[in-house]
C-alpha cells in the first residue's frame, strides 16, 4: 500500500483501530476520521486525525476536500462508521430510533460516497470497502431499524459498484456477524465470545480487497459470520 492515500471512517472504533493500523503497517498514508479521534491515537507521520461527524453532507464533503487538497488524490475509502439500537418491534418503534439508525448506518455512507467518488474515479483503480452487517441479509425481531438501514446500505454500495466499474473503481461491502469488540462485550457480558468474528480477520479482508489482488471483486456483499455461520 506504499504511496496509497487511504481514508478510514470510524478509525478509532472497535474495527477501525485494527484497520487503520493495518493500512499504516502496509505503508499507506491514512487519514482517520471519527467524532472523537486524536492525533495521538496512532503513531507516525503517515497518520492524520480528523475529528468530524459525517452523517451530514457538509462535513463529509469537507473531509474529502481536505484529503484531496493535501495529498492530491484518494485511493481507498474504508467506511466503518455504524451504530446499533434494538429492542423495539416495528409497531412500537420510536421515530427517533428509526431516524438515528438511518443517520448512522445509511446517511453517513451516502454522504461520504457522494463526496469521495469523483476524486476516486480519477485514480483508475480506486477501492471502496464498507462495513455492513449480517442483519442486512438476515433481519431479526426487535432490530428492524438497524436491519433496514444496513440493507439499504448494501444496495447503495452495489449501485456504486455498477456506476463506476467503467473506470476501475470497485465497491464492496463486508457483512460481519457479531464482532469481538469492547462495546459488544460490555453489551453482552454472558455471550460466548469464542463464536464472534475477530476484528483482525475483517481487517485482513479489507486489506485484500483494497490491494491489487482484490481488483476483480466488485459489487460483492461478503459474509463473515465466524463460528455462528
Amino acid at each position: 500500500m506504499k504511496g496509497k492515500v487511504v481514508l478510514v471512517t470510524g478509525a478509532n472504533g472497535g474495527l477501525g483501530i485494527y484497520l487503520t493500523q493495518a493500512f499504516l503497517d502496509a505503508g499507506a498514508t491514512v487519514i482517520g476520521s471519527s467524532r472523537s479521534i486524536r492525533q495521538s491515537d496512532f503513531e507516525g507521520s503517515a497518520f492524520i486525525a480528523v475529528a468530524t461527524e459525517i452523517s451530514n453532507r457538509e462535513n463529509a464533503r469537507a473531509l474529502v476536500d481536505q484529503v484531496v487538497s493535501r495529498f492530491g488524490r484518494l485511493d481507498v475509502l474504508a467506511h466503518t462508521v455504524g451504530g446499533f439500537v434494538g429492542g423495539q418491534p416495528i409497531a412500537e418503534m420510536h421515530d427517533e430510533t428509526f431516524q438515528r439508525m438511518l443517520d448512522v448506518n445509511l446517511n453517513s455512507v451516502f454522504h461520504i460516497l457522494r463526496a469521495a467518488i469523483p476524486p476516486m474515479r480519477q485514480t483508475g483503480n480506486g477501492r471502496i470497502i464498507a462495513i455492513g452487517s449480517r442483519a442486512a441479509l438476515e433481519p431479526g425481531a426487535g432490530v428492524g431499524a438497524y436491519s433496514a438501514s444496513k440493507a439499504a446500505m448494501v444496495s447503495l454500495v452495489k449501485t456504486v459498484a455498477l456506476e463506476n466499474k467503467d473506470v476501475g473503481l470497485t465497491a464492496n461491502v463486508i457483512l460481519p456477524g457479531t464482532m469481538d469488540t469492547p462495546a459488544n462485550r460490555k453489551a453482552m457480558p454472558k455471550a460466548d465470545v469464542s463464536k464472534w468474528v475477530k476484528p483482525a480477520s475483517v481487517a485482513e479482508l479489507v486489506m485484500w480487497l483494497a490491494g491489487e489482488a482484490g481488483k476483480d471483486v466488485n459489487g460483492a456483499a461478503i459474509p463473515v459470520y465466524g463460528k455462528d455461520a
